[in-house]
């Protein structure tokens, strides 16, 4: 890395950057700064693109790739200005849930890192001796994680309100989705049955009891059905108001477990995919062209992305993150931070940032990793093929040993550290999320 300081190569792009750091903190400024627009030079080291070539050679020769798929592969390899390696690195491919990083950057740009989904309960009678006179309305506001135990905590919080039953029926109005049904209906009869703990099938008392110790169960009894409701009654009294998790920790999650209905809730909320697709490229800075997005989660061999541009939006996310005092880790699973969800069975080097994706056809792999020679390298590797579970042991070996050219990093990055620590969980059915609205007489 040194050589190539001296060279003059990234103190002409930190200038361009209008970037000033002492030798020392080069790798930190490239690690912040750098952009795929910003590539002015080629690697000189031959490390990244002879690691890619035999990558590729390996495919062929163990026939998990056959010549004429060869070209299906993409892959792109980065770091600050300089390109280490590309092979149809600008061709927008099946990209899988790589289409997470889209959504993820889109969403944090226009919503931010702390917006939280609001769920109103109100009641449209009055309430007498702790039973609703009336209907119980449940208006959503498009959160994605509105699980069990959030339930569960809305639940408490009506009871704490004196209210144990409803004499009318469960309502339905807004974007409402539970434990990521978003069926509206399907969704209310879940949350009816969660309201009620003597209902409860094994799976909400399983959440429950992992909830904090002496977490009550809420007594909540709705004598009608489940129904839609085109608008809120506007003689409606508003009971409780529900927050979700920070975007920030719904992020992560989604990531972290690949949950395509938490993305296409998030592709909704700011505006569907074509507009996912528009922003991605305007906020990373590469061509239109190398997007196409028919969803905001992956699913679909129409949603295309070049590996270039998927490097370019996690630079981005980065960016965007250290602004909000956050990093990429508290963002995406990370190695030796996560074991969860995606991470399982993936052996990556440690801190390296990732986000997976997979087809029948498609495996898909790409985040950032330290190495000691070239600081953050930044990584997409798209595969086409039959060979799922194989391409995933393989893309897992390309990083090792790109590493392992690149020499193993001596310290772990603060740029690619979670805040939080390790194995951070999200706190579901917080209390502190849910405001009572209204003071019942009984």
């Amino acid at each position: 890395m040194l050589e190539l300081l001296g060279s003059g190569v990234v103190s002409v792009w930190l200038e361009m950057a209008g970037v000033q750091v002492k030798l020392m903190d080069a790798l930190d400024a490239l690690s912040s700064q750098s952009r795929p627009g910003l590539v002015i030079a080629p690697d000189p080291n031959p490390a990244g693109a002879l690691t890619v070539q035999q990558y590729l050679k390996g495919l062929l020769s163990s026939k998990v790739v056959e010549p004429n798929l060869l070209q299906s592969q993409g892959i792109w390899l980065q770091s600050g200005p300089m390109l280490l390696a590309n092979h149809q690195g600008t061709t927008p491919l099946s990209a899988a849930s790589l289409t997470k990083v889209a959504t993820s950057l889109v969403s944090f740009n226009m919503l931010g890192p702390d917006h939280q989904f609001e769920t109103l309960v109100s009641a449209t009678g009055p309430v007498m001796n702790g039973v609703v006179q009336g209907d119980l309305v449940i208006t959503g506001g498009g959160d994605p994680m509105f699980v069990s135990e959030e339930a569960i905590a809305v639940g408490n919080m009506l009871n704490k309100m004196g209210i144990k039953q409803v004499k009318g029926n469960l309502l339905i109005t807004g974007s409402f989705a539970m434990n990521f049904q978003r069926n509206p209906l399907l969704a209310g009869q879940l949350f009816k049955q969660v309201l009620n703990s003597k209902t409860w099938p094994r799976g909400v008392v399983f959440q429950h009891s992992i909830m904090p110790k002496g977490t009550p169960k809420p007594q909540v009894v709705i004598t009608g059905g489940v129904k839609l409701a085109n608008q809120v009654n506007p003689q409606a009294t508003l009971l409780v108001r529900h927050r979700s998790l920070p975007l920030r920790q719904i992020i992560k999650e989604m990531n972290v477990f690949s949950n395509n209905d938490i993305a296409e809730m998030l592709a909704e909320a700011v505006g569907g995919a074509a507009v996912v697709q528009a922003n991605a490229a305007k906020l990373a800075m590469f061509p239109q062209s190398e997007i196409q997005l028919i969803n905001g989660s992956g699913l679909g061999q129409e949603n295309r992305i070049s590996p270039r541009a998927v490097c370019a939006m996690f630079m981005t996310l980065q960016r965007e993150a250290a602004v909000h005092k956050l990093t990429l880790a508290d963002l995406f699973p990370t190695a030796g931070f996560d074991n969860r969800g995606t991470m399982h069975s993936r052996h990556l080097p440690a801190a390296t940032v990732m986000k997976t994706g997979t087809l029948n056809t498609v495996s898909a792999l790409a985040g950032v990793v330290p190495t000691g020679d070239r600081g953050l390298v930044w990584f997409a590797i798209i595969n086409r093929g039959p060979s799922v579970p194989t391409f995933r042991v393989e893309q897992d070996k390309l990083v090792q040993n790109l590493v392992k050219q690149l020499q193993v990093a001596t310290a772990i990055p603060s740029v690619l550290t979670p805040l939080g620590g390790k194995n951070v969980l999200p706190e579901l059915g917080a209390i502190s999320r849910n405001e009572i609205l209204y003071k019942t007489t009984n």
